[in-house]
């Protein structure tokens, strides 16, 4: 119910320091709304309020009752102080309340207006917040609280009938997720599948992180393995970098990854040369992420530079199969060679498709002059729609000792970019327990800064060792 107030008397307008007449709103001389000054307040919240006695005459002091429902139309339960254990704000057990509760502690505050006056009850001082006269019995004032506690049964109850059907959200573990990932309840964001990926397959492994900066992964990959017609074992992994400023690249590179995945174990079974695989994986790629820029008839008319902004990733690829190493690419995602024996040569087995990379080519910067520059990382290669030309990179290796390859996006080499940085970041052990070396990998990473998105995919090259000679021969 809502009350009106009288007005205090003002001796000085605010808004001016001339005093207004009596009954004046507003200020006769500034036009100051003397309505809107707040009264002066009785007392202080800290300060003891003594309960009238009920002999005075006055009426007996009584508590608000709390509300029924609170904003959400969520029924709101009433706490006791029983309820809630722990110390007030002088360091003191609060009092026991309810049931068994020894006398002169305090009464319970039930959900309703009780009377809490009379001779006995105007000896002890009440304060807000909630201290005890020195000496004297310890009780509280609290009012009944109307804020609903998701812990409680009958909000619980409420809240989870909307996620019966659905994800639960994480954060209050009761709302329902909705298709965007937000929580319906409490609006929490929800963390992505994708934000942390891990996957073991006999003897791949690979891993991939969102990174400390990004708010989404923009990175996929594929790992998988299949058999040649002489059935010896031909192992597979594809690593995809979404292009931020293309539209939707967590799809394009999802779609690109899935694309060349399926092409390798359909071709490699049926005895095509892993070269000539990994080449067609790659133009299945490029057609799948092509697929998602397209539009329905007559979007030409209306938009002249419909694949200005289509999605497109980068993508880089390891084949294991019989005693070949076999690496593709598009883009500035890479594949490096750690031999077990450290001792030996590691080395870089892709070229980027930069901006650093063509200036080192055309001998116009060093390595060092050309990654330094704000535009190295321009990729002039891609997959996707508005690419200007579609030119595969693939190259065969034939390792002569056992190594490690480590096929990674530039989320991970910019942390160690030459082949040296990223054989010290390879853990020991890496060849035995690869998902572990991947993992250190992305830690490696995530320490390092984690600007951008991480994944890394390590396959170990099992040979017996033929001799002295290069790490690796290009065939």
């Amino acid at each position: 119910m809502s009350q009106s107030h009288q007005q205090p008397a003002l001796s000085k307008c605010p808004g001016c320091d001339e005093p207004p007449a009596a009954g004046d709103l507003f200020c006769g001389v500034c036009g100051y709304d003397l309505s809107a000054v707040p009264a002066r307040p009785g007392d202080r919240p800290t300060m003891a309020i003594t309960v009238p006695p009920a002999a005075s005459g006055s009426e007996a002091v009584r508590w608000p009752a709390a509300a029924e429902t609170d904003s959400s139309d969520v029924p709101a339960p009433v706490h006791r102080p029983s309820d809630l254990p722990g110390t007030d704000s002088g360091g003191r057990p609060l009092a026991e309340q309810g049931p068994g509760a020894a006398a002169g502690q305090g009464a319970p505050v039930g959900p309703g207006p009780e009377p809490v006056g009379g001779p006995e009850a105007s000896a002890v001082p009440v304060r807000h917040d909630d201290r005890a006269e020195p000496g004297g019995a310890e009780h509280s004032g609290d009012f009944a609280l109307a804020a609903p506690d998701p812990r409680t049964a009958e909000h619980a109850a409420v809240a989870a009938a909307p996620a019966a059907g659905g994800k639960v959200c994480v954060a209050c573990r009761s709302g329902r997720v909705d298709p965007d990932g937000y929580c319906e309840n409490c609006g929490h964001a929800q963390p992505r599948e994708r934000d942390h990926m891990e996957q073991e397959l006999g003897s791949v492994a690979a891993v991939s992180d969102r990174g400390l900066r990004h708010h989404r992964n923009e990175d996929s990959f594929a790992v998988s393995s299949t058999a040649l017609p002489d059935g010896s074992p031909a192992v597979v992994a594809i690593v995809c970098d979404g292009v931020s400023s293309a539209s939707r690249p967590d799809e394009a590179s999802a779609a690109a990854a899935n694309a060349a995945n399926e092409s390798l174990l359909e071709s490699l079974p049926r005895g095509t040369h892993p070269q000539q695989a990994m080449h067609e994986a790659i133009v299945a790629a490029s057609e799948a992420v092509n697929a998602l820029a397209q539009e329905p008839a007559g979007a030409m008319e209306h938009d002249a530079h419909r694949h200005q902004n289509a999605p497109a990733c980068t993508l880089v690829g390891a084949v294991m199969a019989g005693e070949l190493l076999i690496v593709g690419w598009v883009g500035d995602s890479r594949v490096y060679w750690v031999p077990e024996d450290r001792s030996r040569p590691t080395a870089r087995l892709t070229e980027d498709d930069s901006w650093a990379a063509q200036m080192v080519a055309a001998g116009l910067m060093n390595e060092a002059e050309a990654y330094a520059d704000e535009r190295a990382h321009a990729i002039t290669g891609w997959l996707g729609a508005d690419a200007y030309e579609l030119e595969p990179h693939t190259a065969a290796f034939k390792p002569d000792r056992p190594g490690l390859v480590v096929v990674c996006t530039d989320g991970l080499w910019n942390y160690a970019e030459s082949a040296e940085e990223m054989a010290a970041a390879v853990p020991a052990d890496a060849q035995e327990h690869p998902l572990r070396g991947a993992q250190v990998l992305v830690g490696h990473a995530l320490d390092g800064g984690g600007h951008d998105n991480v994944t890394v995919a390590l396959l170990p090259f099992a040979v017996r060792p033929q001799g002295a000679g290069s790490a690796c021969e290009t065939v």
